[in-house]
């Protein structure tokens, strides 16, 4: 962990490149300092079909939660979020000049008495590291 899951409106195609927007939010996750690196993931996923307030379809959206582990306090949490919500929200200033737009963000905590996971990309994280 951490887990970033973007939902987006099919609409913003043109208006946006989700694969750059993943980096921004890969990067960000990354300065925060809390997050182990191998544990990093942000997928995107495409919303071909919403509705949005009063059914215009010039609206967009852009959701994004987080799963993260238990063990961190609510201070660091806060700090973390607040970074990778600014970076997110900072490169989405050209949407919201042109459109009518709605971003939001929200954090999880998985219960680590039920979630599994199994990852071998920190071993090999810490391989190349030792070996350049």
């Amino acid at each position: 962990m951490p887990h970033f899951t973007i939902e987006y409106s099919a609409n913003l195609d043109g208006r946006l490149d989700i694969d750059t927007v993943c980096e921004v939010v890969r990067k960000a996750a990354v300065e925060t300092g809390i997050f182990p690196l191998g544990g990093i993931r942000v997928r995107a996923v495409r919303c071909e079909h919403y509705a949005i307030a009063d059914a215009r379809q010039d609206y967009g959206f852009l959701d994004m939660v987080l799963r993260i582990g238990e063990g961190r306090d609510l201070p660091t949490r806060q700090k973390a979020g607040e970074h990778v919500f600014q970076a997110l929200s900072k490169h989405l200033d050209p949407v919201f000049a042109v459109s009518k737009f709605a971003l939001s963000f929200d954090m999880q905590i998985n219960d680590k008495d039920t979630s599994w996971k199994r990852n071998n990309i920190h071993d090999a994280l810490k391989v190349e590291a030792a070996h350049g």
